[in-house]
């Protein structure tokens, strides 16, 4: 047998299974069509790209190990272009980055376009940045480098210029069916009781008129981007078409964007509907048949229990997306930094149920969009708080309005009729560097220093591939600029999008003491630490441990080699806590993995300084052999 026959003996019937609760009986015809676009695209399948396969498929589980390391950035605000990034691999490389995420290199929309995610060609790069065939030459050198590169593909939605949404205005019957279209108000009116809105302050509602067309368009996020129709087996095809194009220019994860807004049902908010997750185990086994080296990241900011179905619950376990973001973490970690206290987090983070062993969560303190305070009302109550009060403290807190704010940051798409208020602000920004440097006060410096490294050290030490955002390693500032620019003015997301400060880099290099030399350092400091610790696998979970102080984080994991344990001090005060908590979890000695020594527990109690965290790992001794 072929390899192409050998997987499809092994993935078939998945995909086959999967498209059929989705299409019923139509599945006939369009597996045919499915198994022709796969065929084709192996044989095309570059040689390199074909070896990487099998590399990965003697690794199935690449993507898990301790030694990933995420970076995200705009190419063009990181190096100008593509030829640029390739020059300044360097960087990259100094911080022991695995996963390169550049934020959306297709194509989009000329003028507004939604940061890029408007795509007018999904087969072509963004003018300025380069050709395609300047991707393929970048994903070969970042594979010497031992680099994977991650893109986006925005699934949802297409730019009103994409080549479908023209030849839809122009009357073509076969593309109008790949499009939400509707003659009046009737249908729209009635999707529009249930369906939320993403963008209220500049784009509300979700349908659009269009005069060329003579009738109302879905557009979930913008006017500009029309939603698409995957009830048409037609528009299945394209995308998978897509995928196996940009797996065969050297892409080995493709981040799902808008995923869990892609099947409507009336009388819902039309996201994370079943179909999204057979037609994802679709396209996922389509791709392990042409292309095992590619991996899915979920972009589906959801709540935890939607969340954990993008990576597979029942019949779809472990077969869905092989990442997820973990947004209640991110949104947890500045929760606790502004209100100093860790049971919101305790009750957020216990309610998650465990993953499939083979994916892996996507942990972050911040990315190019805003935070919006993902906090339940039951988990609030539960830990105590109200959970509309709590939601307000924090965007007055990181919006710099509360009276004891260390933060500097903007409010954004603030919706009058809920209060529902989201940040916008990089991380240092928001971390208190910014308004301690304005003020010139060094034991502000030195807090704000610590809290960066802080968050840097959960999301490294949870498990799962940890995502550093550009500028963040050196502690960049909001850019205020953002204004000045007319295609940005209105979206103060671009505050915290700056462009990559090259002469700081270079100071942080040469200048260790200095501000960006202490984050820069600490941070490579907690990323050697995370690659020497196989306990940090991303099969294994991070549960929480009851803390006996609100201040105090506790997170506990049970890996073959021992168990390890993982405390965070959460303010800028000294923490006693009492030996015994520990010695429950690691026994009476443990090595602690980030300052290197080795700990005896026997005391009383011993003292979390401001910030501080221990990783604490059992010392197990080794079995004595057996003739």
């Amino acid at each position: 047998m072929t390899t192409f026959e050998l997987r499809l003996a092994r993935y078939g019937a998945d995909l086959e299974a999967s498209l059929r609760a989705v299409y019923g009986e139509r599945t006939d015809g369009l597996f045919a069509r499915v198994i022709e676009l796969m065929r084709r695209a192996l044989e095309r399948r570059p040689e390199e790209l074909r070896q990487l396969d099998e590399a990965r498929l003697l690794r199935p589980d690449w993507l898990q190990q301790p030694g990933m390391i995420g970076y995200v950035a705009y190419a063009d605000r990181y190096a100008g272009d593509l030829q640029g990034v390739a020059d300044h691999l360097d960087h990259l490389c100094d911080h022991g980055v695995t996963y390169l995420h550049l934020m959306p290199l297709l194509k989009p929309r000329a003028g507004e376009n939604d940061g890029g995610y408007a795509v007018a060609d999904y087969r072509a790069v963004r003018n300025d940045l380069g050709t395609v065939d300047d991707l393929a030459d970048l994903t070969r050198e970042l594979r010497s480098r031992g680099i994977s590169l991650v893109m986006d593909l925005v699934l949802n939605h297409v730019a009103r210029e994409h080549e479908w949404a023209r030849k839809a205005r122009e009357g073509d019957p076969h593309y109008r069916d790949y499009f939400y279209l509707y003659p009046d108000r009737t249908e729209p009116d009635e999707y529009e009781k249930s369906l939320p809105e993403v963008f209220p302050d500049f784009a509300p509602g979700n349908f659009t008129w269009d005069d060329e067309i003579d009738g109302w368009v879905w557009t979930t996020f913008n006017s500009y981007q029309w939603d698409v129709n995957w009830t048409n087996p037609d528009v299945f095809c394209e995308y998978l078409d897509i995928m196996l194009y940009l797996a065969n220019l050297g892409v080995e994860v493709i981040r799902l964007d808008a995923i869990a807004f892609i099947w409507k049902r009336l009388g819902t908010s039309s996201q994370n509907q079943p179909e999204v997750h057979h037609l994802t185990q679709a396209l996922r086994a389509a791709l392990r048949i042409v292309a095992p080296a590619v991996a899915f990241k979920a972009e589906a900011i959801v709540g935890p229990d939607d969340l954990i179905y993008y990576l597979g619950v029942g019949s779809h376990h472990g077969q869905v997306s092989d990442m997820a973001y973990h947004n209640s973490l991110m949104v947890q970690l500045w929760s606790m930094l502004a209100s100093r206290d860790t049971r919101l987090t305790e009750v957020a983070l216990s309610a998650f149920r465990p993953k499939p062993t083979n994916t892996t969560w996507a942990t972050y303190v911040r990315c190019h969009d805003d935070i919006g305070w993902a906090i339940g009302d039951e988990d609030a109550a539960a830990a105590g708080l109200d959970g509309a009060a709590h939601r307000s403290f924090l965007s007055d807190f990181y919006a710099g309005a509360y009276p004891t704010s260390f933060a500097r940051g903007l409010v954004f798409q603030e919706n009058p009729a809920t209060n529902d208020r989201r940040i916008s602000g990089t991380l240092a920004s928001l971390a208190g560097l910014e308004k301690a440097l304005e003020s010139r006060d060094e034991r502000a410096v030195d807090a704000a220093v610590q809290r960066i490294l802080l968050l840097h050290a959960v999301i490294l030490g949870f498990g799962g591939v940890p995502l550093l955002y550009m500028g963040d390693e050196l502690g960049m500032l909001n850019d205020y600029s953002y204004a000045d620019d007319p295609d940005h003015a209105a979206d103060n997301r671009w505050v915290h999008r700056p462009r990559m400060d090259w002469e700081l880099a270079r100071q942080a290099s040469e200048d260790p003491g200095s501000v960006a030399g202490r984050i820069n350092a600490g941070l490579k400091h907690l990323i050697a630490a995370r690659k020497r610790t196989p306990h940090l696998h991303a099969s294994v979970e991070s549960t929480v441990v009851p803390s006996p102080d609100a201040r105090l984080l506790i997170l506990r994991r049970e890996h073959p080699l021992g168990r390890m344990l993982q405390v965070y001090n959460v303010t800028e005060w000294a923490v006693q806590l009492e030996c015994a908590v520990l010695r429950e979890h690691v026994g009476g000695e443990a090595s602690e993995v980030l300052s290197g020594y080795d700990y005896s527990l026997a005391p009383y109690s011993l003292t979390l300084t401001p910030y501080q965290a221990l990783w604490l790992v059992e010392k197990v001794t080794p079995p004595t052999s057996h003739a």
